[in-house]
């Protein structure tokens, strides 16, 4: 759940168990998914362990019910955030969690045990009845509730307490985050509570409803869109790749992320996603947050871009180890900030001329000093494009001469063409044109593998890299062209396993870490949209029916499947949610021509 500038996860038990405020990089309030005991937690579900517990989401909505089942009886707990509707940042958060009896009598218990600054900071507890006041350095939080609370913990600086409710009955507290000296806010109601309650449920299924999906998947479109529309920081518009930091690639691994930041080639993305379920305003203030980061002009080693932003697009985000931290199943080390931020990562030039090209609708309101500087740019990847650089992949393991990279290289210049052209504008064509078609011939020529008879991962190699997926949605091959065919069939034999994709093989192309990961959701989904621009639409479906049922139990996607199945990395993922969209839409219009083809031969 989320307000659309932070975002909260609630296991499935009813603890709250991830949430930073006031933004999603800010350090943690409750972190026990990353240590159980020194992360903090939230608390509200029944004092009997042994329930059965269901969640879902209220439809086509961000406010999420677990219920709880015993004998005894039946309670829920309805969590949400309050939607920014200002557009401006803010320090205060609001976090709501109601209670009620559904049937029988239900005793619900309440912990509430933060731990700010990751747990690295102290705080201490003024309580008075039913409102505790957190106090650490530059954060107050309160905790009001509509019955009376205690001191809890070896040292009496946390809350706990219970409460006993008959059918029907409603209980509620509310946890708010704000400066040092925010107010204290009015004590909540269950009537305020659930007047709010309905509130956020207009405010999500009016946004749903902007849809112009109405293809095969609509749950789980609606659901993505959500899910992306909840990781996009509000203020700017600006998409983080996910709610979470240091969910492991691998349980027990060292391959840990802090994904709480912007990456340019994920938001740009998205603006198709986006467009494609006709979300223009949303997409249109993603485009001017790119072109806002064009004009700084401020990339590592003098590059107009860098991979990756804070969600208000400053560019610093040192990478450092919470060493105090065990770790998710001890996951090891736990990193805040991400030092790939440095790296040259060139095929981000291609994502953003791709966003801005497809978005033709919203692009044509950077004006003319906004395709200066988009002109600027693509002046210095004429030059600058025909370099090793660490991919797509942020792999730890050096330089090379990735055909994705290069790929995407392409795909910069040829959308710079063509809105040169569209528009009208002054542009060096005749050198651009140029490096696009000195690229392709080099990639074919260089990025071809005779053994394998594919594409490779970079030039000399014979491993084969998922990312290339994307190759007939950007139209650098036809989608039936037979060097394409002949490579997705390469990626079929080497990287698909039982419909769910590698993006890579880590022992055939050491990326410099240890360990292992699983199948790469976004790749999945991406070979689906392959798959169906190719026209095997019967395995298209097969795989993207049987990708859905490795969702969790409300509809959302970490970055991988484990091999049991499971879950991994960062959480929720937008990457994999745009790319669901992406497929969707694909197979859907699909699917929609081979019905009226087989319609009209009758």
């Amino acid at each position: 759940m989320g307000d659309l500038q932070t975002a909260a996860l609630v296991s499935s038990q009813g603890v709250v168990d991830w949430y930073a405020a006031p933004r999603f990089d800010s350090p943690s309030v409750f972190a026990a998914l990353l240590d159980h005991d020194r992360g903090g937690y939230f608390r509200f579900a029944p004092e009997d362990r042994s329930t059965v517990c269901k969640q879902l989401y209220y439809p086509d909505t961000a406010i999420l019910v677990t219920r709880f089942m015993s004998p005894e009886g039946v309670g829920e707990v309805f969590d949400f955030m309050l939607p920014d509707r200002t557009g401006r940042p803010t320090d205060r958060h609001v976090l709501i969690r109601g209670v009620r009896a559904v049937r029988g009598t239900v005793r619900f218990v309440l912990e509430c045990r933060p731990r700010f600054d990751y747990g690295r900071a102290t705080h201490r507890l003024d309580l008075r009845d039913d409102t505790a006041t957190f106090r650490a350095p530059g954060v107050t939080a309160y905790l009001q509730s509509t019955f009376p609370l205690r001191p809890d913990g070896a040292d009496a600086h946390d809350v706990r307490s219970e409460i006993t409710l008959n059918s029907g009955e409603v209980a509620a507290a509310v946890f708010t985050v704000c400066g040092p000296d925010g107010q204290l806010p009015q004590p909540p109601t269950p009537e305020g509570v659930t007047e709010e309650l309905w509130g956020v449920v207009d405010f999500w299924q009016r946004w749903v409803r902007g849809s112009r999906y109405r293809g095969r998947w609509s749950d789980m479109v609606n659901r993505s869109a959500i899910t992306l529309k909840l990781l996009t920081y509000a203020p700017t518009g600006a998409p983080v790749a996910a709610a979470t930091m240091g969910l492991p690639e691998q349980v027990g691994g060292e391959r840990n992320w802090d994904y709480r930041y912007t990456w340019v080639r994920d938001g740009s993305l998205s603006v198709r996603a986006l467009l494609d379920l006709g979300f223009t305003e949303e997409a249109a203030q993603f485009t001017r947050w790119l072109g806002d980061r064009l004009r700084s002009h401020g990339g590592v080693g003098g590059e107009p871009l860098q991979i990756m932003y804070r969600v208000d697009g400053d560019p610093e985000l040192t990478e450092e180890v919470l060493e105090h931290l065990e770790g998710y199943r001890g996951s090891y080390p736990v990193r805040a900030g991400n030092a790939a931020a440095d790296q040259l990562q060139l095929d981000i030039y291609g994502e953003a001329l791709y966003a801005l090209a497809e978005g033709r609708e919203v692009s044509a309101q950077a004006g003319y000093h906004g395709w200066k500087n988009l002109a600027r740019t693509l002046d210095w990847l004429a030059d600058s494009w025909d370099r090793p650089d660490e991919g797509v992949w942020e792999t730890r393991g050096g330089r090379n001469d990735f055909t994705f990279s290069r790929v995407m290289c392409w795909v910069a210049f040829d959308r710079g063409l063509r809105l040169a052209a569209e528009f009208s504008r002054p542009a060096d064509t005749v050198r651009w044109t140029a490096a696009r078609d000195t690229i392709l011939e080099q990639v074919m020529e260089r990025g071809w593998n005779e053994n394998e008879q594919a594409l490779a991962q970079y030039y000399g190699s014979d491993v084969l890299d998922a990312s290339l997926l994307l190759i007939p949605r950007v139209g650098f091959l036809a989608p039936r062209a037979e060097s394409w065919l002949s490579t997705l069939d390469a990626m079929e034999r080497t990287l698909v396993s039982d419909s769910l994709v590698y993006r890579y093989d880590p022992a055939a192309s050491p990326d410099g870490l240890r360990g292992s990961e699983g199948t790469f959701s976004l790749c999945t989904f991406l070979y689906v949209d392959a798959l169906a621009r190719a026209g095997r639409l019967r395995l298209a479906r097969y795989a993207f029916e049987k990708m859905q049922t490795y969702a969790n139990h409300v509809g959302l996607f970490a970055e991988e499947i484990g091999p049991s199945g499971e879950q991994l990395g960062n959480f929720p993922q937008a990457f994999t949610h745009l790319s669901l969209i992406m497929a969707a839409t694909t197979l859907d219009d699909a699917l929609d021509r081979q019905r009226e083809y087989l319609e009209r031969r009758g």
